[in-house]
């Protein structure tokens, strides 16, 4: 599977970033402004006392690194050096997060560093991961169907094959807030936000406290994103620009869909994709054509059935069409679970896929950016999907936007 780069690494860092922006933490000796160079980003490779640097944006810098350089390391989310330990030049390894402080050189994109903060690449790793497992155990994803400012909250719908669920989302002073950037598919792009600009339809990831009824989530993080379900069949497909082109059965328009490096792509094998056709149709209300075919009874396991799942987790929410109530960052609908299992996870064991495996005709589930009315770029594609769609085509939306780039992954235990 593809994926994008660790879940909120740069935020890690930036956490921090009194470390960056502030000048308090600067040697109070300081070489005049006009040649002191900055510099964030990862490591790309070490060559004795050189390093080449790939910032957070433009091109590669090659960093000459002073004999009586300081080098401090600390820890992801560090507000100050307080903590900091000194480390020497050969402890760094590629793929570290680092400030660079120094002055410019001639040569452009060069600079000699006089300080050099440091935030390892395993210690992220492992913020990465308990931030994701803290996401799955006290987060909740689904669509929004109601803002109240008066009161602070946002009311979510959660769709699971059970059905749908509202839960109310509370906020506080304290809560954060993030947007995932206009045709985004990278979490450690997401903005700050506020919750002015939630607006139903979003799809929208919290993680908190849950009350005891599990009716409500007091949040201290929350994620929203407006994303676009697309559930139809290939017409075309361009492998050399990375496109496909994808007539919706729902809206019954053609939809051309960019895919990216950060693109997760992945193919149903013919017996899971008949065991989620099944749970649909038993999800349905009666009358519902179809209904009834695939219910079960009492609690299934995960091998007896694939648990939807979703979540920003990745984690991208998608604000599709009915039946998508808990579409979101990396999957759509909300939460779907059945015997405690997490499709999201299910899903990114399955098959790889790739452009040049699609045909004309072939059915698709797509969870995009929002994009333009007749593009967008595909944050989830899963193909082999034809029992689904002949089985329940409004309901399935069941991939969700917050498994991508590092989202949040997984719904809470409710």
């Amino acid at each position: 599977m593809k994926r994008s780069a660790i879940f909120l690494s740069a935020a890690l860092l930036l956490a921090g970033t009194a470390l960056v922006t502030t000048g308090a933490l600067l040697p109070a000796q300081e070489t005049p402004a006009a040649t002191v160079a900055r510099r964030i980003g990862a490591i790309k490779s070490i060559a004795g006392n050189s390093l080449t640097l790939t910032p957070d944006s433009g091109p590669d810098v090659s960093v000459t690194v002073q004999p009586d350089a300081r080098i401090l390391r600390i820890a992801p989310g560090a507000k100050d050096l307080k903590d900091a330990t000194t480390v020497a030049l050969h402890d760094l390894q590629v793929g570290d997060r680092v400030r660079v402080r120094g002055q410019a050189a001639r040569e452009p994109n060069s600079m000699t560093a006089a300080e050099i903060i440091v935030m390892s690449r395993t210690d992220l790793e492992a913020r990465r991961v308990r931030e994701q497992q803290d996401w799955q155990r006290r987060g909740v994803g689904g669509l929004v169907s109601k803002v109240d400012p008066a009161t602070a909250t946002v009311t979510v719908s959660v769709t699971g094959f059970g059905g749908k669920k509202e839960i109310v989302v509370r906020t506080t002073g304290t809560t954060v807030f993030r947007r995932y950037a206009a045709d985004s598919v990278k979490f450690d792009e997401a903005k700050p936000s506020t919750l002015a600009e939630i607006h139903p339809g979003d799809q929208l990831r919290a993680r908190g406290q849950h009350s005891p009824d599990a009716a409500e989530l007091t949040a201290d993080e929350v994620v929203t994103g407006s994303f676009r379900n697309v559930a139809g069949t290939v017409n075309s497909v361009d492998t050399g620009a990375g496109t496909v082109n994808v007539q919706d059965l729902l809206t019954k328009k053609a939809v051309l869909v960019k895919v990216t490096p950060e693109s997760q792509l992945h193919k149903l094998p013919p017996e899971f994709a008949q065991r989620i056709a099944m749970r649909l149709k038993g999800s349905m209300p009666p009358g519902t054509p179809g209904a009834g075919a695939g219910r079960t009874s009492g609690n299934s396991s995960a091998e007896s059935g694939p648990p939807a799942a979703m979540k920003p987790g990745s984690e991208t929410p998608a604000h599709a069409s009915a039946g998508n109530g808990g579409a979101v960052p990396g999957a759509m609908p909300g939460a779907m679970r059945a015997g405690g299992g997490d499709f999201q996870q299910m899903l990114s064991r399955m098959p790889a896929l790739s452009l040049a495996d699609l045909h004309k005709g072939d059915a698709l589930l797509i969870v995009a950016t929002e994009g333009s009315g007749s593009g967008a770029t595909a944050i989830t594609m899963l193909s082999g999907v034809e029992p689904i769609l002949e089985a329940a085509p409004s309901q399935a939306m069941m991939l969700t936007p917050w498994s991508l780039s590092g989202a949040p992954a997984g719904e809470g235990a409710q």
